[in-house]
């Protein structure tokens, strides 16, 4: 090799050098990345400190104390209205807030929370539109209430909009018109609310709250994939149907999208607590009539089970009788026992 050559690479040598060192001495672009870097790790943390399931409430008190704030007293329907009221403030209030619409981290990373709301939102929702169209009302040519005629459509509101408006906003407004309802009907004095208590009343909500489970209970079992019998005409050979489906079917949820669904049922059966307590309360004299208690009291031993800690840390889906465990299946079998139980108790509202 020349002389020259070798002075040319000593030359580029040196320049590289020198700027390494120059780099290393100011080091301005080490800082972006230890920021970077921080703010992923306190992301990551916040995420996980957000995503923890809120504690489950005691129905009575929180009537007690929301009656107390209206200056009123405890009636029928104060412990139902209050519970529904304590479910979508917890929604609202938790770590982090409401994180379903989201648009920034670590909202917008976290996918088992947003799933979770969802699932209670669904039970506020229906409970919400059993209280405006039989709860508070006598008969079918009855008046709607002037509060829950605004709050439940409030909460039907679009759960993935971000601003003009966004959900939490009219979810608050909707918690607003329900404290309304509820001061009215705390009210002695006041006559223009209502909460009927009876046995046809209490039949429809849990009407909804079966087909809920069910279906539920339906996607978290297909986890594993199933060859199913068509039976959507069964029982009835007049029967008929929009458009033609094969005899038999391959139903599976996508392995992607089970999680949300395990935690979806999570946040259905952790609002369904709360709200069939407060059921057992309002309704204790129609339970007592039909003997019926217990059975409630076992609906509500179901799904308590399915807020038992997972210590995986993530949601295995493992076949049904393979090494790794499945979870779905296991939350699908609280559910099933769950739905079975509440199609009882509506057979044993129905009788005389």
């Amino acid at each position: 090799m020349s002389n020259t050559n070798r002075d040319t690479q000593t030359t580029l040598g040196d320049r590289w050098q020198d700027w390494r060192d120059g780099l290393g001495g100011s080091a301005w672009w080490k800082w972006p990345l230890r920021l970077l870097a921080l703010y992923l790790v306190l992301a990551l943390l916040l995420g996980m400190y957000w995503s923890l399931t809120p504690a489950r409430f005691d129905v009575s008190e929180r009537a007690r104390r929301l009656v107390a704030e209206e200056g009123g007293q405890v009636v029928t329907g104060t412990v139902t209205t209050s519970a529904l009221i304590g479910v979508m403030e917890t929604l609202l209030d938790k770590p982090g807030g409401y994180l379903r619409n989201d648009r920034f981290p670590p909202g917008l990373w976290l996918d088992n929370m947003p799933s979770w709301e969802y699932g209670a939102l669904i039970q506020s929702r229906d409970l919400a539109r059993a209280m405006r169209e039989v709860h508070s009302r006598s008969q079918s040519q009855s008046t709607e209430d002037e509060d829950l005629v605004e709050a439940e459509p409030r909460f039907n509101f679009n759960a993935n909009s971000w601003v003009l408006p966004a959900s939490e906003s009219e979810y608050r407004k909707g918690v607003e018109f329900l404290r309304g309802y509820l001061k009215r009907l705390s009210d002695q004095d006041a006559r223009n609310a209502q909460f009927y208590a009876r046995a046809d009343n209490l039949r429809y909500w849990l009407n909804t709250v079966d087909s809920r489970l069910g279906s539920l209970s339906q996607r978290l079992s297909a986890s594993v994939g199933q060859r199913r019998l068509n039976t959507d005409l069964a029982g009835d050979e007049s029967a008929r149907q929009s458009t033609g489906t094969p005899g038999e079917m391959v139903v599976r949820t996508p392995w992607l999208e089970i999680d949300d669904v395990f935690f979806e049922a999570r946040g259905t059966a952790w609002a369904l607590i709360q709200f069939l307590k407060a059921a057992e309360i309002d309704f204790a004299d129609v339970l007592e009539k039909k003997n019926a208690r217990v059975s409630l009291q076992q609906i509500i031993r179901e799904l308590e089970s399915t807020q038992d800690a997972m210590w995986s840390p993530m949601v295995l889906n493992g076949t049904g009788f393979g090494v790794l465990a499945n979870h779905s299946l296991v939350m699908a079998n609280y559910l099933s026992r769950a739905n079975a139980a509440i199609i009882d108790l509506r057979d044993l509202l129905a009788q005389g």
